[in-house]
């Protein structure tokens, strides 16, 4: 496309200028078809992932292709970096690397001393029966307008 355009400015005379413009022209609705045909497909692909979460019931990804669809769709994808920093983009050595991180966090010794916690000094009444319609009237009446308490 580039080289289309420049060749358009460098034309010497007129007839080189209409060539190259036609020539341009041609490319130009060749690249747009080729930009439709590829949305269509992209927009297939999405139609059948929505369809395929709606009948295995996974609401999560069937809500992400939706969003792709309307294009207000931003997930940022951080690469995952081994020990050095350096980015690993094989999915099966970003999992090793995700299970070797957890294993050094989460496989550590047991503390040489355990933590002292002393037993309570009254037992506190728990109701365990589900609350009633008029106290979670009075719950909703204290929670500020759509916020969350």
């Amino acid at each position: 496309m580039k080289n289309k355009k420049a060749a358009i400015k460098n034309s010497r005379t007129r007839a080189e200028k209409v060539q190259a413009q036609a020539e341009y022209i041609e490319a130009n609705k060749q690249v747009k078809r080729s930009i439709g045909a590829d949305k269509q497909k992209y927009v297939g692909e999405l139609e059948t992932t929505a369809k395929k979460a709606a009948r295995d019931g996974n609401m999560k990804q069937l809500n992400d292709t939706a969003k792709k669809q309307s294009g207000k769709y931003s997930k940022p994808e951080k690469p995952v970096k081994d020990k050095e920093g350096r980015p690993i983009t094989e999915i099966q050595q970003q999992r090793d690397g995700w299970v070797e991180y957890f294993e050094e966090i989460l496989n550590r010794p047991a503390p040489v001393s355990p933590p002292d916690i002393e037993a309570a000094q009254t037992d506190l009444h728990i109701d365990g029966n589900p609350p009633t319609t008029e106290e979670i009237r009075m719950a909703i009446r204290q929670i500020k307008s759509e916020k969350a308490a």
